[in-house]
C-alpha cells in the first residue's frame, strides 16, 4: 500500500533552495558537494517541475510510494510497459510477449541487448535476473510484490529469462510492469553490502538504470535534477532534462505555479486549491492535465465487532452513504463516486453498491436496522476512525459523513467519529481494535486482482474470523470460502470472458457481505504554465516527461 504524504513550506525560498541544495554530478556519479545551479539554470531546454511528494530513497528495491515511482518511470526500464494512452501491457526491455508453459508456472521471456545503463555499462538477460533477484532479497518495502510470486529466475543465455511462479497467474507480466521491478546497473549496486549482515545494501541516493533520463544531482528533501541520457536506446526526450523542486507546503507550492516559479505542479494540490487554479486558468492560459486515477477510498468494517458484526448493520450503513453529497461539498467534483472496490477504469468493474442499495436508501437503511433488532429508543452505535490526512481534509470528510448520515437514518444509526493518526492506525488495524476505518489505496499492479485479492482474500481462518490474509491485514477479519475460491480461480484462469465473470461474482458478493464500503476514486492532476506542452497523466496514473516541450 502506498500512502501520499501532504505536509509544506515557503515558496519564496525556492530560489536560496535550490541555488544552497544542490550538488555536483562527475563522471556519472553523484557527488553531495553544493553546486550553483540555480534558478539561472532554467533555459527553454529543461523544464522545473513543483511538487509537495517526499522521496525517501531512490533505491527501487526498498521504494513503494507514489512519486518515485513517477521518477523510476521516467529513469528506469521494465521488462514490460504500458502504452502510452492506454493501459495495454507492451514490451520494453524485452523483445516481445513471454511464452508460456501449459500449466501456467513457466514463463519464457526474450530480452534485448545492445542498450546501455546510465553508467555505460551493457543490459542483457544477466543483468535483469541480477536487478530482479536483488529486488526479491533485500527484503525492501515493496519486496514482496514480485516475491509472493515467483519461486525462480534463470537466465540460460544473455537474451532469454524464465521465471517459474509459485503458482499460475495470467497476468503476471503485469507484475514485470511494476515501476521498481527495473533494470540497475550490477556494476553500481552488487559489491555494496551490510557488514554486519552481508545481505545486499540499499542505496538510497544513487539510480543507475537504462532509462531516457538519468539521476545526476539529488538532495533529500529539497532537489532532483534529471538529465536526457545521451545514449538512450529508445526515443530521445523532447528537453533536455527536468528539474524538480520538494515544496513543504502545498499552499507554497500554489504560490510558486501562480507566480511561474515553477512550470509545472504535481502531487499535489487540495480540491480548494485545484479550484482555484481552474478558475483561473482561461485568463492565465494555464493548461490542467486530468485523468481518472488508481486511487480509491474506502470505509473497512470490523465483520468481528459489534454491532458491524450483523451483516444487517454493515448493509444499513451501505445504504446510508452519500457519495455524491461529499463529492459535491468537498472534492468540488475532483473525486467520483465509487460503487466497487475495483475502479471504474477497469472493463471489469461494476457498480454492485449502486446497484444493490442505491442513492441513500434511508428507507431500506432502517428496515435492515430494525431486523437487527435496533429503533430509535435503542440504536445501533458505530465508531468511525480516521486520519486528519485522510483525502486531504479527514476532519471535514468525517463530520461530513457523520452528519449525512445522521439526517438521512435518524436515531436508529448513531456514529461517532475518532481521529488517529495513521501511524499508530496502521499499527493496530489487523488486531482489531477498530470498528470501521476510513482508509485510501493505491495499488502496486494495475489489475482488477490488485483491489480483490488484498482486500478479500483470506489465507487462513478460525470459523468466520479471517486470521491471515488480505482482510485480516485491512482491519475487517472477512472470511468466505466461496470468495477465496473465486479470488484463486480468476487469478489463473486465461479466458478472458470466465475471468471476468469470476470478477463480476466477487464484486456481487462483497455487496451482498459488505465487509468494505467503496466511496470515491481519485483523479490526477498536473498543472502547466503558459507555453509548457505535452503535458498528460497517463491511464496507468503516471506523468511522462520526455513528451514536455517548451
Amino acid at each position: 500500500m502506498k500512502y501520499l504524504l501532504r505536509r509544506f513550506l515557503a515558496w519564496f525560498a525556492i530560489a536560496l533552495i535550490i541555488v544552497t541544495a544542490l550538488f555536483a554530478c562527475t563522471n556519472g556519479k553523484i557527488n553531495n558537494n553544493v553546486n550553483k545551479l540555480g534558478i539561472s539554470d532554467r533555459t527553454d531546454e529543461r523544464i522545473l517541475l513543483g511538487t509537495t511528494s517526499k522521496i525517501r530513497t531512490l533505491d527501487p528495491a526498498d521504494a513503494n510510494e507514489f512519486f518515485i515511482s513517477n521518477v523510476f518511470y521516467n529513469t528506469l526500464e521494465r521488462l514490460y510497459t504500458y502504452k502510452e494512452g492506454s493501459n495495454e501491457i507492451v514490451p520494453q526491455l524485452a523483445l516481445d510477449m513471454p511464452k508460456v508453459s501449459d500449466d501456467g508456472l513457466i514463463y519464457t521471456v526474450p530480452v534485448r541487448t545492445g542498450i546501455k545503463f546510465h553508467d555505460r555499462t551493457n543490459f542483457n538477460a544477466y543483468t535483469m535476473k541480477f536487478a530482479l533477484e536483488r529486488f526479491i532479497n533485500s527484503k525492501g518495502t515493496p519486496a514482496y510484490i514480485l516475491g509472493d510470486v515467483i519461486e525462480s529466475i534463470s537466465a540460460p543465455n544473455d537474451t532469454e529469462l524464465i521465471f517459474k511462479l509459485k503458482q499460475p497467474l495470467q497476468f503476471f507480466p503485469k507484475f514485470l510492469a511494476f515501476t521498481g521491478a527495473a533494470a540497475i546497473s550490477p556494476q553500481v549496486y552488487k559489491h555494496i553490502k551490510d557488514e554486519k549482515t552481508g545481505n545486499l545494501q540499499f542505496l538510497p541516493d544513487k539510480l543507475i538504470g537504462t532509462g531516457p533520463y538519468q539521476v545526476t544531482q539529488f538532495v533529500e528533501g529539497s532537489y532532483l535534477r534529471l538529465d536526457a541520457f545521451p545514449d538512450y536506446w529508445g526515443k530521445k526526450p523532447a528537453n533536455k532534462g527536468v528539474d524538480i523542486q520538494f515544496f513543504s507546503s502545498n499552499s507554497n507550492l500554489l504560490n510558486a505555479f501562480k507566480t511561474g516559479a515553477v512550470d509545472i505542479a504535481f502531487q499535489t494540490l487540495t480540491p480548494t486549491q485545484v479550484k482555484n487554479i481552474e478558475a483561473n486558468a482561461q485568463q492565465n492560459g494555464w493548461t490542467i492535465a486530468s485523468g481518472q486515477g488508481a486511487t480509491i477510498l474506502y470505509m473497512v468494517l470490523n465483520t468481528q465487532q459489534s454491532p458491524l458484526n450483523d451483516i444487517r448493520v454493515r448493509q444499513a450503513l451501505a445504504a446510508a452513504i452519500d457519495r455524491p453529497l461529499l463529492e459535491s461539498r468537498i472534492f468540488f467534483n475532483q473525486r467520483t463516486p465509487l460503487y466497487s472496490l475495483i475502479p471504474s477504469t477497469f472493463t471489469e468493474s461494476k457498480p454492485v453498491f449502486e446497484k444493490k442499495y442505491g442513492e441513500v436508501n434511508s428507507k431500506l437503511s432502517r428496515q435492515l436496522l430494525q431486523e437487527a433488532g435496533y429503533s430509535d429508543d435503542k440504536p445501533a452505535q458505530v465508531t468511525i476512525w480516521y486520519s486528519p490526512k485522510y483525502g486531504g481534509n479527514g476532519d471535514l470528510i468525517a463530520s461530513t459523513l457523520r452528519a449525512s448520515i445522521q439526517k438521512n437514518i435518524g436515531k436508529i444509526l448513531q456514529i461517532k467519529t475518532e481521529r488517529v493518526e495513521n501511524t499508530v492506525g496502521y499499527a493496530f488495524l489487523d488486531k482489531g481494535v477498530y470498528s470501521s476505518y476510513l482508509l485510501d489505496w493505491t495499488p502496486d499492479i494495475l489489475d482488477p486482482d490488485n483491489y480483490i485479492k488484498p482486500f478479500l482474500d483470506c489465507e487462513e481462518a478460525e470459523g468466520d474470523r479471517c486470521k491471515k490474509g488480505g482482510s485480516q491485514f485491512q482491519g475487517s477479519f472477512y472470511n468466505n470460502p466461496k470468495m477465496n475460491e473465486l479470488i484463486a480461480n480468476q487469478r489463473k484462469e486465461r479466458d478472458v470472458n470466465k475471468r471476468s465473470q469470476q470478477i463480476q461474482q466477487i464484486q456481487e458478493i462483497l455487496a451482498q457481505d459488505v465487509p468494505f464500503i467503496p466511496l470515491w476514486q481519485n483523479k490526477e492532476y498536473a498543472f502547466a504554465q503558459k507555453g509548457i506542452d505535452g503535458v498528460k497523466i497517463e491511464p496507468n496514473q503516471q506523468l511522462p516527461y520526455w513528451n514536455i516541450t517548451k
